[in-house]
């Protein structure tokens, strides 16, 4: 069963659409808004099980220019 889970992330000043556009590029990416508030996009993604979760968002989207930091909370429904 897939885990799904919301990544809010801080982008550096002036990189927010660069950063989502090199997001939704990234397999496991299912949704990438820009959104306002104390986060700047809002990602949601899929991914097999907990492991790779953890590796989509620390090698992947932590990887994309812009991204300063990200917050991950796991779907429990």
């Amino acid at each position: 069963m897939a885990i799904s889970a919301y990544v809010f992330i801080e982008a550096c000043p002036g990189k927010a659409q660069e950063a989502r556009n090199g997001i939704t590029r990234i397999s496991g990416v299912k949704e990438a808004h820009l959104v306002t508030g104390p986060y700047d996009i809002v990602v949601l993604v899929e991914a097999p099980d907990i492991k790779s979760l953890g590796t989509l968002v620390i090698s992947q989207i932590q990887a994309v220019g812009g991204v300063n930091k990200t917050l991950t909370s796991v779907v429990a429904e």
